[in-house]
């Protein structure tokens, strides 16, 4: 395993008149360092040069009201291990900003904002000649879930009833689903069209996608055999985002919170170990 570098973007959305950030992690010959984002410590080094070598695109999408460096330890080992992780914070629908939540827009927006981050990657001056930009994989936790499976050619429904005009991208090669909300995608042949490898896991105690959501993943896409899907064992919800640090454990605080028994930090390992080896395997 080497080191990860990373650089901060920000995206531009010309459409919405905004742009949103982005942490790139990457792989790096240089020694990775301690870095603080946030209330987050990360070990990266901050615009360090790429490795030498193309890598395959992985574009991180976080769940409802969420923040992309939730899932900074599986992008870490991800870049550590040969791959350009471009995790983006949704606007509108992200932790310090969540407005457009249970909004059409919302379902419109977040493939969109996953398309135009693999362009502005690929398209960057440092980033762009590193990157296989062909060859990409989404992961999506909870409604990121929702999110890959648009950009990789699910065709969604709004709860009204409305049919979400979105975009497929062929760059997209394999999704990673976890614990993901698959709801907007009910009626029949809504993933008719997704054909990529899928890496499926969900919680054994979720309220929120429960496992009917999963099972209609198996259900919905043309060939089931594409699917990986396994039930992480008295997991919750939450279960697959990076732990917090300390003083932000607390019962009110949901994200940090798992069912009793559970140890977030020893399964974050198997995560990112079952993360790769399914991405390196495609």
């Amino acid at each position: 395993m080497g080191n990860a570098g990373s650089r901060q973007m920000q995206v531009h959305d010309e459409a919405k008149g905004l742009s949103f950030p982005v942490l790139v992690l990457y792989p790096t010959e240089v020694p990775s360092v301690p870095t603080a984002f946030g209330p987050y410590t990360l070990d990266v080094s901050p615009e360090a040069p790429v490795a030498g070598g193309r890598f395959p695109l992985i574009v991180v999408s976080h769940g409802n009201g969420g923040s992309h460096l939730a899932y900074r330890i599986l992008g870490s080992h991800l870049a550590k291990n040969g791959y350009v992780v471009a995790m983006l914070e949704h606007p509108g629908n992200n932790r310090n900003d969540n407005r457009l939540e249970r909004t059409h827009e919302n379902l419109v927006n977040r493939p969109r904002h996953v398309r135009l981050t693999m362009d502005a990657v690929s398209s960057d001056p440092k980033l762009g000649p590193c990157v296989q930009s062909d060859n990409v994989a989404v992961i999506g936790h909870s409604i990121g879930g929702y999110t890959a499976l648009a950009v990789a050619g699910g065709k969604p429904w709004s709860e009204a009833r409305q049919r979400v005009e979105v975009v497929p991208d062929p760059r997209v090669r394999a999704l990673v689903l976890l614990a993901p909300a698959t709801g907007w995608y009910l009626p029949e042949g809504s993933l008719s069209d997704v054909t990529v490898p899928i890496l499926m896991l969900t919680a054994e105690h979720d309220p929120y996608t429960p496992r009917w959501q999963a099972e209609l993943v198996l259900d919905q896409v043309p060939d089931r055999a594409q699917v990986t899907w396994r039930v992480v064992e008295n997991a919750g919800h939450f279960s697959f985002l990076s732990p917090f640090p300390a003083h932000m454990r607390n019962p009110s605080f949901l994200p940090a919170t798992d069912p009793e028994g559970f140890d977030r930090e020893k399964f974050q390992e198997r995560l990112a170990a079952e993360v790769l080896e399914f991405l390196d395997s495609r």
